[in-house]
């Protein structure tokens, strides 16, 4: 099947009634796609499918008799207009006349618009007159854009000729104007994106540096020279003969990933999905290893949209002055070889650039250049010419690159806008080879937003925003960082923190090995190289301790504070950890989070001030609690003799766990409940829900006479209402009586702000409580992304003491996970105290500790028959060999 038997197909229709054979053309028109992707360059499939495309719509135009309404015209626009079209993307066509359309032209224009769409073409239409045309692009830059590349497809050339003179004319969009739209729209498209292409599931027409950003510089060119050819872009200045070729091959690669894309999608597609990754990566010649192929196909498309970024960054740049008939208005000379020009650093002579240390020279200068806001287009030219010439070697094998590599770690100021130049145009990946290895590198779960080179470098941001004076939202780690007399100690482990990510083993403790080879090499003094290694070795144990340990159990205290060792490692562990997590998700930091780290912080320092001596930690800590919180229930009025009852059925553990304001809360609502309703002969249940009460999140408690599946059914209802739990806590008072805690947030990890959406769920919560039996029907369908990932069930047990066994549960985190195992304890007779919820994207990581009936630590026997019931309650298994 070739392209030219495809368009002699469509002259075999002859009526507009064929519809069967006319889908027949369109459905041999993707398979001719399919059949020749491999062995046919990219551009002539999507210009091919162009020209089918226009050779069957005019051929449907004439079958409808449309080619002969005098002053009518069949125009292509948009990316249709520019003679490319890609599998499923959208057809965009204009229909313009003259005059206003008679009525039988409209129908007939109807009937050729909905056949088009009864054989399955997306297709965008709009049908104009010229004025109507030209009026709604005055006014939206959208169908100015649409213009620009519109031509004309069939029908009265008079007509398009009139139309394009107008929208070209002296009362359209001027250059200046339309370059500062396009401009501004660039910059809004990006920050969408959060300002980076390293995302894991990038858009490929829309990311920065990808499609869209190409077709910008077209644009541009095409309004201003009214050139319709990239290479004339050379003849004007603008770009180099490599740069516009190298430009070319990268359009060239996207086009062949989106294509593929298209195929594997079946539609209209641009978002390369988790889903579609590993065929698209088979399609593209990668191999069909997974995890593999997928990673060697997305290191090449990073590579690409990273050049891309320069191209477009240094064309508009030069765009900008010249379109908007700007002069440099500042020009400030700053040594021999660079100057300032409205703020942008340009060198002042062609060498500027002569070694790896005048790079690095380079940077430091941008460092202590404050008033520098960007590279000029030189700039940015002389700079990539630099790096492709020095990639013989790594710049961390030279001497003096090292001595002035180190002198840039010592410097705060170097991680502003000078650690972004060292990033993005790859002088780090030029200088350290563990660094090149993990640029690029993809991370397989919705744990991670970002590749690991673009996580580390954001975390590397989020401390130096720590050093700032405008830091004013985290000033625990604002005293830390401003205190530190070697700031690059932790800048430095904020860098190797996940260098060794990738390979065989455990990139901690790689990490730990590679930056002790690092330290070596720079001659960092041995007390500064034992922390800098200790923290990457380590820098994973705050979070798990927080997010997985019963942060107010005094053992679990005495050994993290023991592992910590001094304030100094904890301050320094603290402002790392922080950074990581905010690093690693834009949605990942919440309110919970913070809490917890704060929690674990401060009773780790208190820890280490009273010589580890935990326990005297948390006795002051009861003490402390309890009076808070009779004093706010003083407030209240509430009678102390009531408080005191209430107080002796409870263990210390509550008041180490839940703060005053929590304490006061609940009493009152407990003593109010007593008074009212809930006696002994009433074994009804207490639900109440309260954003205040706790920093962290939305906090939900449940009190009255013990049930079985109480947590199951409460945890499906939260679920079902795409709440989450963070942590939950439940005590089994003296005489009976259960109280639940429970900390919530919606499913995206924001707190519930609504205070309607809050009485829903405490409703929803007391209706299920209030009905027979002990299940609760949970709807929520697994999300499209989990469909895609594998995660094994892991259920792993620990007898912490003679009364309690903690459970470590890793498990794919699908809708109703909480319910069905709490329904595996009340199955095999267990006892819930405590649960730890941590949802690492797809991922269940969550902690419980039971007992048994008898309030002991659970038997072997009992701890295989437990986790045959949680195998088969998630995953539906029946046999189950426990190892």
């Amino acid at each position: 099947m070739t392209l030219q038997s495809l368009i002699k197909n469509i002259d075999t229709i002859s009526s507009v009634d064929e519809i069967p054979a006319i889908k027949s053309c369109v459905e041999a028109s993707y398979a001719w796609i399919t059949e020749s992707f491999d062995a046919t360059p990219v551009n002539q499939l999507v210009t091919g499918r162009a020209q089918f495309v226009d050779a069957l719509l005019c051929h449907l135009w004439q079958l409808y008799g449309l080619d002969t309404v005098d002053e009518l015209s069949l125009c292509a626009v948009g990316g249709y207009g520019r003679g490319h079209l890609q599998p499923h993307s959208d057809i965009d066509l204009l229909i313009v006349s003259k005059k206003k359309l008679k009525p039988d032209v409209q129908e007939k224009i109807g009937m050729f618009i909905t056949l088009l769409w009864d054989i399955k073409l997306d297709v965008g239409q709009s049908v104009r007159t010229i004025k109507e045309t030209v009026k709604l692009a005055k006014d939206d830059i959208t169908i100015a854009t649409n213009l620009v590349e519109s031509r004309l497809l069939c029908g009265s050339e008079a007509t398009f000729d009139k139309l394009w003179d107008e929208v070209n004319g002296r009362n359209s969009w001027s250059s200046k104007a339309f370059f500062s739209a396009k401009y501004d729209e660039q910059k809004k498209r990006h920050a969408k994106f959060n300002g980076t292409a390293y995302n894991l599931e990038p858009n490929i027409k829309e990311n920065p540096g990808c499609l869209r950003d190409i077709q910008s510089i077209g644009w541009v060119a095409k309004k201003h020279f009214k050139e319709y050819d990239g290479w004339n872009l050379v003849g004007h200045g603008y770009f180099t003969e490599q740069e516009h070729s190298e430009l070319i091959a990268c359009r060239m690669h996207l086009w062949k990933m989106r294509c593929a894309l298209h195929l594997v999608a079946g539609r209209s597609e641009n978002r390369l999905l988790f889903d579609y990754q590993p065929d698209v990566a088979k399609m593209m010649g990668y191999g069909e290893e997974g995890k593999s192929s997928v990673e060697k196909m997305m290191r090449d498309f990073f590579r690409t949209v990273a050049r891309v970024s320069e191209l477009n960054q240094m064309l508009l740049q030069r765009f900008k002055y010249d379109m908007l008939n700007q002069s440099v208005q500042k020009s400030v000379i700053i040594n021999e070889d660079f100057e300032l020009l409205d703020n942008m650093i340009s060198p002042r002579h062609e060498t500027v650039f002569s070694s790896p240390e005048a790079i690095l020279d380079f940077l430091h200068l941008v460092a202590n250049t404050p008033e520098v806001q960007g590279l000029s287009t030189i700039c940015i030219r002389q700079l990539r010419n630099a790096h492709r010439a020095f990639e013989a070697e790594y710049y961390v094998e030279r001497p003096l690159c090292r001595e002035k590599f180190m002198r840039l770690m010592k410097q705060p100021e170097f991680f502003d806008f000078a650690w972004d130049i060292m990033h993005q145009y790859g002088i780090l990946q030029a200088y350290l080879p563990e660094w090149d290895a993990i640029v690029g590198m993809m991370q397989f779960d919705l744990f991670h937003a970002y590749t690991v080179d673009e996580h580390t470098h954001r975390l590397v941001k989020h401390v130096n925003y720590f050093f700032s004076r405008a830091n004013k939202d985290f000033p625990r780690c604002g005293r830390i960082c401003r205190n530190l007399d070697k700031p690059e100690v932790l800048y430095i482990a904020a860098i190797f923190h996940d260098i060794a990510k990738g390979r065989n083993g455990d990139h901690s403790t790689l990490g730990a090995q590679d930056v002790a080879k690092f330290c070596q090499q720079h001659d960092v003094p041995s007390d500064d190289a034992e922390m800098i290694a200790w923290l990457v070795e380590n820098h994973l144990l705050m979070s798990v301790v927080a997010q997985r340990r019963d942060i107010y159990d005094p053992d679990v205290i005495s050994e993290f504070a023991g592992a910590v060792r001094s304030h100094n490692h904890l301050n320094l562990l603290y402002t790392l950890t922080l950074a990581d997590i905010r690093a690693t998700n834009d949605n990942l930091w919440n309110d919970w989070k913070a809490s917890l780290l704060r929690e674990l912080y401060l009773m780790t320092q208190k820890a280490l001030d009273n010589g580890l001596q935990c326990q005297v930690t948390l006795n002051e800590r009861v003490t402390t609690h309890k009076h808070q919180a009779r004093q706010i229930l003083q407030e209240r009025a509430i009678e102390p003799v009531a408080i005191d009852a209430l107080w002796a059925r409870l263990d210390d553990d509550y008041f180490v766990r839940f703060k005053p304001t929590q304490i006061a809360w609940h009493t009152d609502e407990i003593i109010k409940a007593q008074n009212e309703w809930l006696t002994p002969e009433h074994d009804g249940l207490l639900v109440k829900a309260n954003d205040n009460s706790a920093k962290g999140g939305t906090e939900v408690f449940v009190y009255g006479k013990d049930r079985k599946a109480l947590f199951a059914q409460v945890a499906s209802v939260l679920d079902s209402r795409n709440c989450s739990i963070h942590d939950a806590h439940v005590t089994v008072t003296r005489d009976g009586y259960v109280f639940d805690s429970m900390l919530i947030l919606e499913n995206d990890g924001s707190r519930i702000s609504s205070e309607s959406r809050i009485a829903s769920i405490e409703n929803a919560i007391s209706a299920q409580l209030e009905k027979p039996g002990r299940s609760h029907e949970n709807k929520r369908k697994l999300p499209r992304q989990m469909k895609q990932l594998d995660v094994p069930t892991k259920v792993r047990f620990f007898n912490i003491n003679d009364e309690a066994t903690l459970i470590e549960l890793e498990a794919l985190d699908a809708p109703g996970i909480l319910a069905k195992i709490g329904h595996a304890f009340v199955d095999t007779n267990m006892t819930l105290k405590l649960a730890k919820i941590a949802t690492i994207g797809e991922r269940a990581e969550d902690i419980f500790i039971v007992s048994n009936e008898a309030g002991k630590a659970l038997t072997q026997e009992q701890q295989v028959n437990l986790k045959k019931r949680i195998l088969f309650k998630l995953d539906q298994l029946e046999d189950i060999t426990i190892p």
